[in-house]
């Protein structure tokens, strides 16, 4: 007994007549074809691509290796672009492999109403082990510490470059670890003490980018080296370059 021949499912039916009828038309109207039957199929494949090719390119961002990465949040609205470029031609000089980041964009103020997603940001690149160094002022600086993320520099940078500090009176000392609860209280029993950061005032860094704008009064401009860098010798080749006058 002859077997039946199966006749094609109705979406391959649908796709030869859509298939025919396409060869049928001249250019324009294939293109006007194409919009008004499969614009949607289109638009979701275009975006599924967009957002595939996106993910893998930041994934194979992450996967290649970094010197340094550095935020940069100053007390004003200039920009230190050109210095941190002239120090990354510099570092890089040496030929080692490896990427530098320079993060110019993140804010920090606490007299913005939305600080506390600026504190997640940060909070989040530290907890990556996304920045290795930070320069900042006064609110940011505050911020870090609160979260213990800065290194104590009396404990990690060379004798000799700790007793210079000391002796010009550069490194600040402070108190890490002391965060509010939920009523707003603070145990100074949990506080850590410590050289945390080093003031660049009266370098040439600091008069340069740290000028006051309007009638606000010049902050103070610090320099951190956060607690779970894994580029240390980087991260000192930065500060003396932020320290030369």
């Amino acid at each position: 007994m002859k077997k039946k021949k199966k006749e094609p499912s109705i979406f391959r039916q649908e796709i030869r007549r859509d298939w025919h009828t396409f060869k049928s038309l001249d250019p324009k109207g294939k293109l006007q074809f194409l919009w008004d039957y499969y614009r949607w199929k289109i638009l979701v494949i275009v975006f599924s691509v967009i957002t595939i090719a996106t993910f893998t390119g930041m994934l194979w961002e992450g996967q290649k290796p970094r010197r340094l990465q550095v935020c940069v949040v100053l007390n004003n609205d200039g920009s230190c672009e050109s210095w941190f470029r002239r120090f990354t031609q510099d570092l890089t000089s040496d030929g080692k492999p490896g990427k530098v980041d320079i993060n110019l964009d993140q804010p920090f103020d606490y007299d913005n109403q939305y600080y506390y997603v600026q504190e997640l940001e940060v909070m989040t690149t530290v907890s990556s082990g996304r920045m290795d160094f930070a320069v900042c002022g006064p609110d940011m600086y505050s911020y870090l510490l609160a979260i213990n993320a800065c290194m104590p520099l009396d404990k990690a940078l060379p004798d000799t470059t700790v007793t210079s500090l000391m002796e010009k009176g550069k490194l600040v000392f402070d108190t890490a670890n002391l965060t509010q609860d939920e009523q707003g209280n603070v145990n100074p029993a949990d506080g850590i003490d410590g050289y945390y950061a080093v003031d660049l005032s009266e370098t040439a860094f600091y008069d340069t980018y740290n000028q006051p704008t309007g009638e606000k009064e010049q902050e103070p401009l610090y320099a951190v080296i956060i607690s779970n860098t894994e580029h240390m010798e980087d991260c000192e080749k930065l500060l003396d370059a932020l320290l030369e006058k």
